[in-house]
């Protein structure tokens, strides 16, 4: 439900809606129930929040050594010492590094905040990737490729792998895809079922 202008000035509610839905996974009608939420919630909520919007680019920064974002240079990840440094997850982006801390990888992370995509305009020389393979050189024994399994992912990991190929000693693995747990075949797709078939083994 969206609230209609009044004369030349914009209905409040119906702007702050509008800026709800901008949000990724919001629509309309979630927009609108936050936009309420927040109406019904004391004003010092309003501005609180606010005002957390209006500094965030200010107080948070990207780790300079794997591009997580922090409240300082360097992110909690990196200032972590019972962390495996010999092992570095590559990333696409922050949400993705969140995900796989969940799962218990205790190792280190690089983030692209990207992928290669050249009809958008993106290729290698936009992403950290020298600053990828110098961090390989330090003592580094495996790079996890962990990009989606989308087209964009797949040339990304593919020339994560060429670039990291003359280092010595280095092993480079990509993440595993196949049937999720607890799914159906019928209901998946040839080229998941294909993938999982490759990455078979032993029982």
């Amino acid at each position: 439900m969206l609230l209609g202008d009044r004369g030349a000035e914009k209905d409040p509610i119906a702007e702050l809606i509008e800026l709800f839905a901008r949000l990724p996974g919001i629509g309309e009608r979630t927009a609108a129930r936050l936009a309420f939420f927040v109406l019904a919630k004391e004003p010092h909520f309003a501005v609180a929040l606010g005002k957390s919007l209006e500094t965030i680019h200010e107080r948070v920064k990207r780790c300079s050594v794997c591009g997580n974002f922090g409240a300082k240079e360097k992110c909690a990840v990196c200032l972590d010492l019972k962390r495996d440094p010999r092992s570095l997850c590559v990333v696409a982006r922050v949400p993705d590094l969140v995900a796989l801390e969940r799962s218990g990888y205790r190792g280190r992370y690089h983030v692209l905040h990207g992928l290669i995509a050249p009809l958008d305009g993106v290729g290698p020389d936009s992403l950290p990737f020298d600053l990828l393979k110098s961090r390989c050189l330090d003592g580094m024994e495996e790079v996890i490729v962990a990009t989606p399994l989308n087209v964009e992912g797949e040339a990304t990991a593919l020339y994560i792998s060429e670039i990291l190929r003359d280092v010595d000693g280095l092993k480079v693995t990509r993440i595993a895809s196949g049937v999720p747990h607890g799914g159906e075949l019928e209901f998946t797709d040839q080229v998941t079922l294909g993938r999982a078939l490759d990455g078979r083994k032993n029982i």
